[in-house]
Order: structure tokens, then sequence, then C-alpha cells
């Protein structure tokens, strides 16, 4: 076991997330409603969009199809999914800060970034299984993959990728705040205009001109339409907008991601570490 003020190298690191993300996880299970709650909502957001919004807006190369709206859609929620398990990272740090948890971890000789990290690992566990029930509902909904299962999960990882680098966001707002509640609307008021600013519930084309590059350069954006062309979710007629980001979605959403968590991870570090001190 390392003492106090040692430096501790990348193995002791890891394993020391892993303790902190099981502990989370333990958390979890022992509160079921915290699952649920977050299964409800996408849910919900699938069954609206899917029958309400359905036939009434224009796809590029299928027009009003209900059909093809369903299919277009699915890539959106699963996307607005993961990043909104940012709000619930910002809760639960926010939470343990109150409480004084994370005071008592920052008392053991641990890698300071391994509370953070344990924390964003356990989210990412928990957004996994959410997709995958979600998916389970959009395949009753009339969803379904046409490019084959390594595609699939290629885009599930790409999704999942986004959803991780979104929670050290809200490790960095749950770290900045004072409390749960402060926590849980300064991780999703962003959120709303990232999403709905975005190609996943309609297209780029849809929009006024002066708000499609808005749209197009988000990070969101390439996620979805990188998760729609490894699903095979696109009309057959469907082109992509002409900006660098439509036109190499893969890419654009793997550089986004890291870029997100390179910059966010090392803010919500130093925060923690300057709370620390």
């Amino acid at each position: 076991m390392p003492q106090a003020g040692e430096r501790i190298g990348f193995r002791q690191a890891l394993h020391d997330s892993l303790v902190v993300a099981r502990r989370n996880l333990l958390r979890m299970m022992r509160i079921p409603e915290i699952v649920v709650f977050g299964l409800v909502q996408p849910i919900m957001f699938v069954v609206l969009f899917a029958y309400v919004f359905g036939g009434s807006i224009n796809i590029p190369g299928a027009g009003l199809d209900a059909d093809a709206y369903r299919e277009f859609l699915m890539a959106g929620i699963f996307a607005q999914t993961v990043t909104f398990a940012t709000a619930g990272a910002s809760a639960g740090i926010a939470e343990d800060m109150q409480k004084g948890v994370i005071d008592r971890f920052r008392s053991l000789p641990m890698a300071r970034g391994a509370v953070l990290t344990g924390r964003t690992i356990a989210d990412l566990t928990q957004t996994l299984v959410t997709l995958i029930v979600l998916a389970l509902v959009a395949f009753a909904v009339g969803w379904r993959i046409h490019d084959g299962v390594l595609n699939a999960l290629a885009a599930f990882g790409l999704l999942l990728l986004l959803g991780y680098a979104f929670t050290w966001i809200g490790a960095l707002i749950g770290l900045s705040v004072r409390s749960p509640e402060a926590a849980t609307s300064g991780g999703l008021v962003w959120l709303f205009p990232l999403t709905f600013i975005s190609i996943a519930f309609v297209p780029s084309e849809n929009m006024p001109g002066w708000l499609q590059p808005v749209a197009e350069w988000n990070p969101f954006s390439a996620t979805v339409l990188a998760a729609r062309e490894l699903f095979g979710n696109l009309p057959a007629g469907y082109e992509a907008p002409d900006s660098w980001p439509m036109q190499h979605p893969a890419l654009a959403s793997v550089l986004w991601s890291i870029v997100i968590i390179l910059i966010f991870r090392s803010r919500a570090v130093r925060k923690y570490r300057g709370a620390a001190g």
C-alpha cells in the first residue's frame, strides 16, 4: 500500500480507479431507482418521437416516410441517452462532496484522479446497460441494423466513447457546485441546446441557413451520423452535408471525444487536487 505523498504508478492508479468504480456500481445496485428512472426517459423519447413525429419530418432521400424516420431517429436517441448520463455524474460527485465521501477518499494513499476516473467508469457501465435495454425497445418499434453486427458494435463503441467524454464534463460540474440539485440542473441546462441543435432529430437541411453549420460542427452530430452510417440507417438517396465533420463523421466523432476527454479530465483532476489542497 503506497503511503500518503508517495508517487503512485499507473497500475496502482488503475487499481484504485476500479475499486472506486466498484463502490459506485454497488451503490447504484442498492438504489435501483437510479437505473429505472435512467431507463424511463429514453424509452419515452423513443415512443414519443417515433409515433408523434414519424411521418411529419422530411428526411432527405426518403421524404415523409414514417418507417425511415424511425430508423433515422434511433442513433439520435442513443446519443442523447449516453450524453444525458452527464447529469448523473454531476449529481453523484456533488453528493459525495456534500456528504464528505470525497474528503475521506482524499485522506487515503490513493491516486488523486482515481476517484473521478472510477466514477466515470461506473457511469459508463450504467450507460451500457441502458443502451442495451434501449436497443431492445428500438427493435420493438421497428428499428433494424442493416450493415452487420461488427459495424453495429463499432457504432455503439462511438456512442459510448462520446458518453464517457461527456461524463468528464459532468465531473467538472459536480466539483464546481455546492449541491446535487445544482449539479443536476447544471448538468442538463447546456445539454438540451447541444442535442437539439444537431442532426439527432431533424436533418440540418431543415434548419435555417445560419444554424446549419452550428449543427454540423456539433460533436453530437458527428457521432449521430457515424452511428447511422454504421447501423445502415440512412436512406438510399441521402447525401451528407458538405462540411468536414459530416463527410468524415466517424473520424470526427473520435477526435471530438478525445479532445473533450483531454480537456475536461485534466481540468476536473486539477479542480479536485485544488480542493484537496
